[in-house]
């Protein structure tokens, strides 16, 4: 083993290896699964952006600790070759919490008594970067806006919901000083690029307040995309009774026709994309793929309708025979989509879709990957005329829970029923169709 002991006190943050390829250049150097790695070159590691970073070259030295004792060990690998680690997460010195009490968050909505991840605000850097992750800029230090711009973490997902000061102070920033718009144009100014969710709440972002928010983004250099969500409630609150009507949604997606005009003509690009749901409330029809441009708001839910529309198509285009009783559970949200595609490809003799209403959030909560196993339970019970119901596994975590704790499997054993969790991607619910007996 090259390992040798490392005597001196360093910083107790670190990433816990999960695994090890045997013929990667980590476990040659000694290195082993379960090892904690507290610093490359000396320079302390506290998220998986940090180890990156870190091993760019082709030897270093890592110091680890293990049963307590902390050892250092040199690093040699070929240019190229993987390092061959898996760590347990991607960071290693604690999620950052969001200090913000914005009105609409949805975790401060959720009923007591769910499992305590859930409860977790994020409001991560590092997370961004990596997920998506939507982040406010106001817990950020000096440091952080250095190491960003120093390794480059671009692009970052911002959240902004309007640049007004009244009106960021009554959404957003009641409790922290605001300084969100300051630290955008520090990071624009840097170089870094970012993308931007506005969630949009009726009678107080929208309209005027809407159009100096995009006013105020168009005028800088480095903000990629701008996502408009509309306002999402449950039961479990008393501030909101109402998001978006048909009407309202409908003058939102005009509003923004001249906004994707403009920037189409001057960027290439429609810059601006409103959210799923407002062409499903409003009852219109989903913009086109090109629409989306290269889908820049995806992982905020945005033109996965139209993704899931044409990888449907695509994956038919040979023909499908489904050949036993199918029911395609869903949220309410997303049932009209499906049973277009239903009638469209003519499969109405073998397939049906049951809409779940989520009475365990309440409110518009309506999409499927909040949908409960309580819910999905009764209403399987209820329909009872499926041969088999597949339920997209969106609404399961990694440990295979629904978000109320109902294992997985438990759906077939309560209902009584053929429950099978399929991909929730077009081309998996078309694998499964075709494989239904």
């Amino acid at each position: 083993m090259s390992a040798e002991r490392y005597g001196e006190e360093i910083p107790a943050e670190g990433g816990r290896i999960a695994s090890l390829a045997p013929d990667g250049a980590i476990a040659a150097s000694g290195i082993e699964a379960g090892d904690i790695v507290r610093e490359v070159d000396d320079q302390p590691v506290l998220d998986i952006l940090d180890w990156q970073w870190l091993t760019a070259d082709d030897e270093f030295s890592v110091t680890i600790e293990r049963d307590g004792d902390l050892f250092e060990a040199d690093v040699h690998r070929v240019p190229g070759e993987p390092l061959g680690l898996e760590f347990e997460g991607v960071v290693f010195d604690g999620v950052r919490q969001c200090a913000n009490a914005c009105a609409f968050c949805f975790v401060a909505q959720l009923p007591a008594g769910l499992r305590p991840a859930l409860y977790v605000r994020d409001d991560d850097y590092r997370l961004s970067f990596l997920y998506g992750n939507f982040i406010t800029l106001t817990n950020l230090e000096e440091r952080d806006v250095e190491r960003i711009v120093r390794q480059q973490l671009s692009p970052l997902h911002i959240s902004l919901h309007a640049v007004d000061e009244d009106v960021r102070a009554r959404l957003v920033c009641p409790t922290v000083e605001d300084t969100t718009l300051d630290r955008i144009d520090e990071l624009l100014s840097a170089g870094i690029e970012i993308h931007v969710q506005i969630v949009l709440v009726p009678g107080v972002n929208d309209g005027e307040v809407l159009t100096r928010s995009l006013e105020w983004l168009a005028s800088r250099s480095g903000v990629l995309s701008v996502g408009i969500v509309p306002l999402g409630y449950t039961a479990h609150q008393r501030r909101f009774e109402r998001s978006f009507t048909a009407g309202e949604s409908q003058e939102l997606i005009r509003s923004l026709d001249p906004w994707k005009a403009r920037m189409r003509a001057s960027q290439g690009i429609g810059w601006v994309y409103a959210a799923d749901e407002f062409y499903l409330a409003a009852g219109e029809m989903i913009p086109e793929s090109a629409e989306y441009d290269d889908f820049p708001q995806y992982e905020n839910g945005i033109g996965l309708v139209r993704a899931f529309i044409d990888e449907f198509a695509d994956a038919t285009a040979v023909g499908l025979s489904v050949s036993s009783d199918t029911v395609l559970v869903t949220g309410t949200l997303f049932a009209p989509v499906l049973e277009s595609l239903v009638e469209r490809f003519d499969l109405g003799e073998r397939v049906r879709v049951l809409a779940v209403a989520n009475r365990f959030f309440g409110g518009n909560v309506s999409v499927t990957g909040l949908l409960t196993g309580g819910d999905i339970i009764d209403a399987v019970r209820t329909d009872r005329t499926g041969a088999q119901y597949l339920v997209p596994d969106i609404v399961v975590n990694s440990d295979g829970l629904l978000l109320d704790d109902v294992p997985a499997g438990d759906l077939a054993v309560r209902t009584e029923a053929r429950v099978r969790l399929v991909g929730p991607d077009a081309a998996a619910l078309v694998n499964a169709l075709a494989a239904t007996v």
